[in-house]
């Protein structure tokens, strides 16, 4: 079945297009919609190197503009393909509006992530050797410490640490913070430069590659 995934770079989408090839999906490329800073729906911070971490699993990007995405997908939609694959979770404001489009065009959406616990998603990366760093942060209890932490188990335990104090959602869902993808197994992207950007009670990381 043939298949274009929606990919920030970040772990959920990668999580998902990688689920997606397991069942059988064949990827022809990922698209990754460039957001407006602060963007309700997509992911902000490096969202212009997602080519990199598509090359992990072997499939292009191609980018579109956030003003521009929904025009674009009820084109690419309209054409040769089966399905979109998304890393939605539990966001009904991104999962509805990119369904509307794929409702549309009869084209299947899948979201293997969909309503799954958040242990699950963080165990998943951990299990399959997902390399995701964090990138941004923007709830209680994260500070600068936490850009550029990858998420292994001892980072799992300090997260739900941060669920049981503060309340927030483990896995980021509620945008506590966003992720990068830079390895798989042995394999790394290499020579990445990173630069802090701190503002007020919130920051992010600039990946450079």
């Amino acid at each position: 079945m043939k298949a274009i995934a929606l990919f920030s770079g970040g772990k959920d989408s990668f999580l998902s297009a990688m689920m997606a090839e397991e069942q059988g999906y064949e990827i022809l490329y990922g698209v990754t919609v460039v957001p407006e800073e602060y963007s309700m729906m997509f992911h902000y911070p490096n969202s212009k190197i997602s080519e990199y971490a598509a090359s992990l699993l072997g499939f292009q990007i191609k980018y579109v503009n956030e003003s521009n995405y929904q025009a674009y997908f009820a084109e690419i939609c309209s054409g040769n393909i089966d399905a979109v694959v998304t890393g939605a979770i539990a966001s009904d404001y991104q999962k509805t509006r990119i369904e509307k489009i794929c409702y549309d065009t009869e084209t299947i959406i899948y979201s293997p992530l969909w309503r799954k616990k958040q242990e699950y998603i963080i165990d998943q990366l951990i299990l399959r050797k997902i390399k995701a760093m964090i990138v941004s942060v923007s709830a209680e209890g994260l500070t600068g410490d936490d850009l550029g932490k990858t998420i292994d188990q001892k980072y799992l335990n300090h997260l739900r640490y941060l669920g049981e104090k503060y309340g927030i959602n483990i896995a980021g869902e509620g945008g506590e913070y966003e992720t990068f993808v830079y390895g798989l197994g042995n394999t790394e992207i290499k020579d990445i430069k990173q630069e802090k950007i701190w503002k007020k009670s919130g920051g992010y990381l600039i990946l450079r590659i």
